[in-house]
């Protein structure tokens, strides 16, 4: 067993298996901490035994037993009887309760709102979809150590308010469920373009949202936004085996192959945005409605640029962020030209959410490289190349550096009068 295997699985296990164990224990950091040994058991015994057939099960059954034996152990020395309580859930939860599914159930204790925003969806990408500190932090564009205390203090919250791992009731889901699709939402993005590692998609988080989204539609048949959210992440993951060529390098959307996109999922799409119409609108259909507008598109000649920027002119009126306006500049861009792109794009300049991340300084490069300004674009190229933390990512950019900075020597050598 290599390395590569134990890590595939732990990115692909560990969720469901925490979720599993703390709904089994009732206790999250005794949870947290018997998967831990569960992998750490895995290190020193599947080298010898081999991986077993079902991986996820044999860490979910290892954690449990750890867990059980401790919470045995503690009931020696303190309340037998309310400890050994905490060993069996209530007899009529899976009456009470309508969803079984235990990520969810573990999505919606992390989502209470007893904690914080920031800390229900960093909680929540640790916990649930198994991502790192460093991870997060690059998603919430903020300093590593202060997601690390905010995870920390998330948990002691929950430890010490006490707040039960179930499904809340019918009557307190709509109130609880903006946070869950955001939850469900980052997990896809980070899935879909992952912000560290080597690989630039990392499927299984991707099949983890989708999964999670379809599930979220069933419990809550009338949000529409849980069908809008739905619809966004299938117009997403139509193309995601076109995002990346052969050696693993990324695939400008221009220059994909639309005929070997995925027809079911935007079908799929289709109807679910439909769905979200019918019940009203909100962030996630504007959202889901500029997806649609890429999805159904026979080509890039032929995308709809005007339903893009009013798509995100929609958006901005549920929330300002520098995201969506560096997004709105990129369709003004193909729809007016890079220059009125960059007008929106200098705006943002100096914005400190974005100032820890690539996507800044890789925009106001393109837009500099398609205005045929090849010697300003270098140097945005090279600002991004040095934030970005996935490799496709940096090989992506680097090959356009290489592009412009040629442009730039042709441009130098080329004959005058």
């Amino acid at each position: 067993m290599d390395g590569d295997t134990l890590s595939r699985v732990f990115r692909e296990e560990s969720g469901r298996a925490l979720a599993t164990v703390a709904r089994m224990v009732g206790d999250l950091s005794l949870a947290e901490d018997a998967v831990q040994e569960a992998f750490a058991e895995a290190i020193r015994s599947w080298p010898d035994s081999g991986v077993p057939n079902n991986p996820g099960a044999w860490i979910t059954t290892v954690a449990r037993n750890r867990a059980l034996d401790r919470l045995r152990r503690e009931s020696l020395r303190g309340d037998k009887e309310h400890d050994a309580a905490r060993l069996v859930p209530p007899p009529d939860e899976e009456e009470v309760w309508p969803v079984r599914d235990d990520q969810l159930r573990l999505m919606f204790t992390c989502c209470h709102p007893a904690l914080s925003s920031e800390s229900q969806v960093a909680l929540t990408l640790r916990l649930v979809a198994g991502l790192r500190p460093a991870e997060i932090a690059r998603l919430f564009l903020a300093p590593e150590p202060t997601v690390s205390q905010r995870l920390s203090r998330a948990k002691a919250k929950i430890r010490t308010a006490g707040i039960p791992f179930r499904v809340p009731p019918d009557h307190l889901l709509p109130e609880r469920t903006p946070q869950v699709l955001a939850c469900i939402y980052l997990v896809f993005t980070e899935g879909y373009s992952a912000t560290s590692g080597d690989a630039a998609i990392r499927d299984e988080l991707c099949d983890e949202a989708l999964r999670l989204g379809r599930l979220l539609c069933e419990l809550m048949p009338d949000e529409g936004e849980a069908w809008a959210l739905m619809a966004l992440m299938l117009f997403h993951d139509s193309r995601r085996t076109q995002r990346t060529d052969d050696a693993g390098d990324l695939v400008p959307l221009e220059c994909q192959d639309r005929r070997r996109w995925d027809r079911a999922k935007i079908e799929e799409g289709v109807v679910c945005l439909r769905a979200a119409r019918r019940r009203g609108g909100g962030p996630y259909s504007a959202q889901a409605a500029i997806a649609a507008a890429h999805a159904t598109a026979p080509n890039w000649e032929a995308t709809d640029w005007d339903a893009v920027v009013s798509g995100y002119d929609d958006l901005a009126a549920y929330g300002d962020s520098p995201s969506v306006r560096l997004n709105h500049a990129v369709a003004v861009s193909f729809r007016d030209g890079p220059d009125a792109g960059l007008a929106e794009v200098d705006a943002l300049v100096g914005e400190p959410r974005l100032a820890r991340t690539h996507t800044l300084h890789a925009t106001r490069a393109d837009l500099l490289r398609r205005a045929g300004r090849p010697a300003e674009a270098s140097v945005e190229y090279r600002a991004a190349i040095a934030l970005a933390a996935n490799e496709p990512t940096r090989r992506f950019l680097t090959r356009r550096l290489t592009e412009v900075d040629g442009e730039t020597g042709a441009r130098q050598i080329r004959p005058r009068g």
